[in-house]
C-alpha cells in the first residue's frame, strides 16, 4: 500500500502534466475501477472538461475538474498512472509514470492491467493501471468529495498546518491500543503506514508495542515528529519508499537507503549500535532496537 509521501509524488507528477488540460475521450476496459456518483455521467461531467488542480487528502487523490465535478482515486496495492504524449516531429514521446513498478510503466499501452484510459485535447494519455483491480476512480461533484467516508473521517494530514493539536487529541481516544496501531489509524493522522510508523517509534525511542496511555504528551509529539521527519527525508529522495513503489519519474525512490530500522533487521543500530530486530505488532512486520526501544514493563 502506498504511503503519503509516495502518493504527493504521484500528484507532483500529475499536476505538472495534466493540469490544464481538456479530457476528449474516456474508455473504461473494467467498470470495477471507475465509479460515478449518483446524478454524474462521463459525457456530461468529464467529457470536455479541463483539468484545474491536482490535490491529495490522505493517500487519496483528486483531480478538479471545470463545471464543479472532481476525478478522485487511489491507487491502493498495485495501482499505476501513466501518461503518454503524442510522438513529436522528431520521434521523441513524454511518458511518465507512478505507482506499482512493473512493466506496465515503460511497455506499449493499453495492456493488460489498463482499467481505464483519459484522452486529452493535447493528443496524449492518461493509463490507469491495476492488477489487482483495488485501485478505484470515482467520479463525483467537487462538493461532495469531503463526504466520503474515508476522508470524513480523517485524520490530519502530518505535513500540513500544525497538525499536533488534532493528533493529540485524536491518539488520546486510543489509551489502550499500541502506538503502531495508533500510528496506522488514517482516523488518528493521514498517510502514515508501517515504514514510518517503525521510523517514528524508532525516532522516539518508543517500543511500537507500547500502549498510548502510557505515553506522556511529549512522547506523542516525539512519535509525531519523527514520522514527519522521514516523510520529508522520503520525499527529498522521491517518495518512493517500499521495493514494491516507484516515484513520480517512474523510478524507484531511495529512501530506504536511509532508512533508520525499516527493513534493517539484523544491521546496527545507527545510534546504539544493538543488532535491528523484526517482530510483529498490530498484526504487521514490525522493526526495532531492542535496546533503544525496551518493551515496557
Amino acid at each position: 500500500m502506498p504511503e503519503l509521501p509516495q502518493v504527493e509524488t504521484v500528484r507532483r507528477g500529475l499536476e505538472r502534466l495534466v493540469v490544464g488540460q481538456t479530457v476528449v475521450a474516456v474508455t473504461v476496459l473494467e467498470p470495477k475501477c471507475f465509479r460515478l456518483a449518483e446524478g454524474t455521467s462521463v459525457k456530461q461531467h468529464l467529457l470536455g472538461a479541463t483539468i484545474t488542480s491536482v490535490t491529495r487528502r490522505g493517500k487519496v487523490l483528486q483531480l478538479g475538474l471545470t463545471g464543479g465535478h472532481s476525478l478522485v482515486g487511489h491507487l491502493k496495492m498495485t495501482g499505476q498512472l501513466v501518461v503518454v504524449g503524442p510522438v513529436s516531429s522528431d520521434q521523441s514521446q513524454t511518458r511518465w509514470g507512478g505507482g506499482h513498478p512493473t512493466d506496465s510503466l515503460v511497455d506499449q499501452l493499453p495492456d493488460r492491467s489498463t482499467r481505464v484510459i483519459c484522452q486529452f485535447d493535447n493528443g496524449s494519455h492518461l493509463y490507469f493501471n491495476d492488477q489487482r483491480k483495488f485501485g478505484w476512480l470515482l467520479l463525483m461533484p467537487t462538493s461532495q468529495v469531503g463526504q466520503i467516508e474515508l476522508l470524513a473521517k480523517m485524520g490530519p494530514e502530518p505535513l500540513e498546518g500544525k497538525p499536533w493539536p488534532e493528533f493529540l487529541s485524536r491518539a488520546r481516544r486510543h489509551q489502550a491500543t499500541s502506538v503502531k496501531a495508533t500510528l496506522l489509524n488514517q482516523t488518528v493522522v493521514a498517510g502514515i503506514g508501517n515504514i514510518y510508523a517503525d521510523e517514528a517509534c524508532w525516532a522516539a525511542r518508543i517500543h511500537p508495542a507500547t500502549k498510548v496511555g502510557h505515553l506522556s504528551d511529549r512522547q506523542l509529539k516525539a512519535l509525531l515528529d519523527g514520522a514527519t521527519k522521514a516523510m520529508r527525508a522520503a520525499l527529498a529522495v522521491g517518495g518512493s519508499t517500499d521495493r514494491n513503489y516507484v516515484n513520480a519519474e517512474g523510478k524507484r525512490g531511495a529512501y530506504l537507503d536511509f532508512a533508520k530500522v525499516f527493513r534493517k533487521d539484523g544491521q546496527p543500530c545507527p545510534r546504539c549500535g544493538t543488532t535491528i530486530i523484526k517482530t510483529k505488532v498490530a498484526g504487521r512486520g514490525t522493526h526495532l532496537c531492542p535496546r533503544c526501544q525496551p518493551e515496557a514493563a
